[in-house]
């Protein structure tokens, strides 16, 4: 036991050490150790203090979380099936712990009891934020239930984390048994270079001859963007559509699980549902508002999304599209209206290079640099490391960067916690956090090469990262990225912005063999085309969020019949084409299913955070997109500030106003 890498907690993690024997032996040690510093707590002498009491509940779980953050990220990346069941067995036991502290009666005495002290009076700022929320937080999980509730409680959130955790593994698993092999060069007409010597080199990696197609991200949207044989193109659409959905891996039991659980757990609490427990405490506060928002900016969005369809319909030549012709004939339509191919951008950004490129924006914009460090542990050869340094030249943070698929690995782009630290008062207590995507890998000798989407994908996780790693706020728990949901995408999606300005590219977009920039030809093609479809763009995520809230506001099994069949009548009625019969996303959309709220019923803030992103990056617009001084305000207001104050507050403290949606819509070209 004392071997256990998962007991010490080190901030150069040593990743390589860990197996999947020391799991479930360390997470029951930590378990264990963190009731043991609850129950002193709770047995403290009088009088209660703030360092007695809240800093002591603030920091007792540190230790069980670091090593909950190594298990779980290692699961996401380098999974194994004994790292798996590992993982499935400290599932519920974690699960059990955290949701039994709100139910623990001494505990939630001795909070209150701090709280009417002169102390607890006197406290300013972000401590009598702390324990304002710390209240209200128990009593949203169930303090002040009657015993049975909170057994049944308790049940309830050991339940839901075991059937999240079966409906990741099932999208996972589903995912990684498809796969397509073609033999026919003719078949793969269409196909872009890139992706050819892609499918080459997994059917290599195979053992296979020919070409391999798959679902993960960069080989289903090139066949979905490119690939002339529409026969092909619908069988990989109805596989990624379908996939977790019937058979040994099917997701739809779970899904109708998760919302009984979730549904349960808010009536249990008072709550007419799922939505409006999870809301309170965010920027919306409860489900009618977030519901609200999202039909107010489909309303914004129905006709020119109507437009958009019918030119597209008119374009194709063809009397009726089916979804897997949309995106085929959406980007021969840009080709031909903006002669631009967002092909022709890859050589404009190889991988490394726009990291850099990011590196030395938000150098300039924060007043920060980052440095890489060598001979770090890693979980892949292929995974590097990075420390931040502050104006000074202290480290105030670091982070991994993973960017490339593997079958062992989850889908998407993500940034994850590891160790949250404690720079605003200990100085040599840095953040450490991560960067994960699936962006195309490097291919027949050429370094990666991305699309100009990848690269968002890569700011945006960039911008989580630094929420994290920039963070200044001395209780932990409101530290970094721990804000409501519907504010945390600020910091990502504003990051975003610097991708489509000249001045930002110009650091970084230059072609990997002649060091040549972007020519003004292909940026302004970039620019004309930005707006391409906008409505459509929105209005996908719009079904997205309103699938969301229906699922948790509205839906009854037997009102409404199986869970599959009623979301695909919502996605349907966002949709540019007839869906198949069979279309099942919900059953791998792992955004509000894979743990036990996640996006769940807060998918919407996608959207309202992209409010907040467009407005406040005209401040940027104005007072320049490296201002020194317009990023300083940000960086301390925003980044810095993690949930030390009411969001909307810290947003006003930066803007001077309350957020206008009008730059989104100009955003995506809705405005007339």
């Amino acid at each position: 036991m004392n071997r256990n890498p998962l007991l010490v907690s080190e901030f150069k993690i040593p990743f390589d050490k860990v197996l999947a024997e020391h799991v479930e032996p360390a997470i029951d040690k930590l378990i264990e150790q963190s009731q043991q510093r609850i129950d002193a707590l709770i047995a403290h002498p009088a009088p209660r203090t703030y360092h007695n009491t809240l800093d002591v509940y603030d920091n007792f779980s540190e230790p069980l979380e670091y090593a909950m953050n190594v298990v779980r990220h290692l699961e996401h990346v380098a999974t194994t099936p004994d790292f798996r069941a590992a993982y499935n067995a400290i599932q519920p036991k974690t699960a059990a712990f955290f949701s039994s502290l709100p139910l623990n009666e001494g505990l939630y005495n001795a909070i209150k009891a701090f709280a009417v002290t002169d102390e607890a009076h006197t406290l300013t700022g972000v401590r009598t934020r702390f324990l304002k929320k710390t209240l209200d937080s128990f009593k949203r999980h169930g303090a002040e239930l009657d015993p049975a509730g909170k057994a049944k409680l308790q049940q309830i959130d050991v339940e839901l984390a075991q059937v999240t955790t079966k409906f990741s593994e099932n999208v996972l698993d589903a995912t990684n048994a498809f796969e397509l092999i073609i033999t026919d060069p003719a078949q793969l007409a269409g196909l872009p270079e890139s992706a050819v010597a892609m499918a080459r080199e997994s059917a290599q990696a195979k053992g296979k001859d020919g070409w391999r197609f798959t679902l993960q991200g960069p080989s289903y949207l090139a066949v979905m963007t490119y690939l002339d044989d529409a026969d092909i193109r619908r069988q990989i659409y109805i596989a990624f559509t379908t996939r977790a959905h019937g058979g040994e891996r099917d997701n739809a039991p779970n899904v109708q699980r998760i919302l009984e659980l979730r549904k349960a757990k808010a009536n249990l609490l008072g709550y007419r549902d799922f939505a409006d427990l999870v809301l309170e405490d965010r920027m919306a506060h409860d489900g009618a508002r977030a519901q609200t928002f999202v039909d107010e900016l489909r309303k914004k969005t129905a006709s020119r999304f109507a437009k958009e369809n019918q030119d597209l319909v008119q374009f194709s030549g063809k009397d009726k599209l089916e979804p897997w012709d949309v995106g085929y004939y959406a980007e021969k339509q840009r080709k031909a209206l903006y002669d631009f191919d967002e092909e022709v951008l890859r050589p404009y950004f190889p991988l490394d290079r726009v990291v850099q490129g990011m590196f030395e924006i938000f150098g300039r914009v924060l007043d920060i640099r980052v440095v890489e460090e060598q001979a770090v542990p890693v979980w892949d050869p292929q995974v590097r490391y990075y420390a931040i340094l502050d104006r000074d030249g202290k480290k105030i943070g670091a982070f991994y960067t993973d960017w490339y698929p593997r079958e062992n690995k989850r889908q998407g782009a993500w940034m994850d916690v590891l160790i949250t630290g404690s720079p605003a008062t200990h100085p040599d207590s840095p953040h450490l956090g991560l960067i994960c995507g699936n962006l195309t890998p490097p291919i027949g000798g050429k370094p990666a090469l991305l699309t100009h989407r990848d690269v968002e994908t890569i700011f945006h996780e960039f911008g989580h990262l630094l929420h994290h790693c920039l963070s200044r706020v001395d209780v932990r728990s409101l530290s970094g990225t721990n804000v409501a949901w519907d504010f945390v995408e600020l910091p990502s999606q504003i990051m975003e912005n610097w991708c489509s300005e000249r001045e930002s590219l110009d650091l970084f977009a230059r072609h990997y063999e002649t060091g040549e920039p972007l020519p003004a030809e292909l940026f302004e093609k970039l620019h004309r085309a930005k707006t391409f479809r906008g409505a459509n763009y929105q209005m996908r995520q719009l079904s997205f969020a309103s699938v969301d809230l229906a699922v948790h506001r509205d839906y009854s099994p037997d009102k409404d019949g199986g869970v599959i069949d009623y979301t695909r009548r919502i996605l349907q009625s966002f949709s540019a084409t007839d869906l198949p019969a069979n279309h099942a996303m919900v059953a791998s959309f792992s955004h509000l299913f894979s743990s036990p709220v996640g996006y769940g019923a807060g998918y919407y803030s996608y959207k309202w955070s992209e409010v907040l992103d467009a407005d406040a990056f005209t401040r940027f617009k104005k007072e320049g997109i490296f201002n020194p001084a317009t990023g300083a305000e940000y960086r301390d207001r925003i980044l810095a500030s993690g949930d030390s104050e009411d969001p909307a507050e810290l947003y006003r403290s930066f803007m001077g106003r309350d957020p206008d949606p009008q730059a989104l819509l100009e955003r995506f070209g809705l405005v007339a």
